[in-house]
């Protein structure tokens, strides 16, 4: 995409950085160091840990290697307590994206992977650390674009992701990550049985949405390679051009699945400059920003440039803010049975309701 813009000085201030680490997710760095000395001898030393602050699913850390010219690489590993069947698959996340490099370069590069959970306490691998922007609740302050400018990320944003959903699976050695034929109603049968199994007391049973779902299965699907976790706070950019995107982060959800159920994930967590408030206490990627395009306006670019012009898209609304459903349940559940102490996850089953209630206002439509 080209168009004239003016962006500010290029600055390393803008780059996304870690912090503290998070009481009770600390690593074994003794038994990390050797590992890594054992297996990734060019990482020499003991590094110093950081952590990364928007792992609700699993922890991100960087590791900086002060005898190794500060070297800095990232580790990611699955998170403490219960786990969904197939859910923090570490070795899957490394291998899909070491084949899918080639033929989509916004892949980070990947560098080692551990399956001894005696380690660290759990499976982990390391990857390239992008130096870039990541766009989270709100721009880094200073960061000030147009709403051109904005509009122009925005587009660079969805052009990705179907750039992603045309990569070639067969020549891209990936058909053997999904089932394939049937994955629509596969989904809506493992939501909902994810759903079920992850409900505390407190949120509601969800039987009107999980029939709805059921009975308005869509009669087409198409197969592709999907990431199911397409977000703004999942990319990096350019801290030379913001507006272009140099990375896509978060793997771990990805598949081969209908890129219309893609889409409708990455709706889920949308939330517009119009929306109530409760959307916007949950914002946690800067969509609310003037120039960014509606839920609606995405829609319609998609289907064009895809040429589905045609398709009625509420199912696929009402399925992603229920699947998201199911994710902030998951994530409660483990916070409810103290497996984990992150505060920030104390009230949002109020979400659960929230998002229930999205769902329930779509269907009415």
């Amino acid at each position: 995409m080209t168009a004239e813009h003016t962006l500010p000085s290029p600055s390393n201030s803008f780059a996304d950085k870690a912090g503290q680490v998070r009481e009770g997710e600390t690593l074994d760095i003794k038994a990390l160091s050797q590992w890594l000395s054992d297996h990734v001898p060019e990482l020499s030393g003991q590094p110093e840990i950081t952590q990364y602050s928007g792992g609700a699913s699993n922890w991100t850390y960087c590791l900086t290697f002060p005898e190794a010219a500060s070297t800095s690489v990232i580790l990611r590993r699955a998170p403490a307590g219960t786990k969904a069947k197939g859910a923090h698959d570490m070795g899957r996340e490394y291998r899909l994206q070491q084949a899918l490099k080639p033929a989509y370069p916004l892949v980070p590069d990947m560098i080692a992977h551990c399956d001894d959970t005696s380690i660290i306490g759990s499976e982990f691998y390391l990857m390239e650390k992008l130096n870039g922007i990541i766009p989270r609740k709100n721009l880094p302050r200073g960061l000030v674009l147009s709403e051109q400018q904005v509009r122009l990320l925005c587009l660079n944003a969805i052009d990705s992701l179907i750039h992603l959903h045309s990569v070639d699976i067969e020549q891209a050695n990936l058909t053997h990550l999904g089932k394939g034929e049937g994955y629509i109603e596969r989904q809506i049968n493992g939501w909902t049985k994810r759903y079920t199994q992850a409900r505390t007391w407190n949120v509601p049973k969800a039987h009107k949405v999980i029939n709805w779902l059921e009975n308005n299965l869509p009669d087409r699907e198409r197969i592709c390679l999907t990431h199911n976790d397409f977000r703004f706070d999942n990319l990096v950019l350019s801290p030379d051009d913001p507006i272009q995107i140099i990375g896509v982060l978060d793997w771990e959800l990805a598949t081969l699945g209908d890129p219309l159920m893609d889409l409708g994930n990455s709706l889920a967590y949308w939330v517009e400059a119009q929306d109530d408030f409760m959307a916007k206490s949950t914002r946690r990627q800067p969509t609310h920003l003037n120039g960014m395009l509606r839920r609606d306006e995405v829609i319609d670019y998609y289907l064009e440039r895809t040429g589905l012009d045609s398709v009625d898209f509420t199912f696929y609304q009402v399925y992603g803010l229920f699947r998201l459903a199911g994710i902030v349940q998951q994530i409660y559940y483990r916070y409810h049975h103290g497996q984990t102490r992150n505060p920030a996850f104390k009230h949002i089953w109020l979400y659960v309701h929230y998002l229930l209630y999205r769902c329930n206002k779509l269907m009415k439509r």
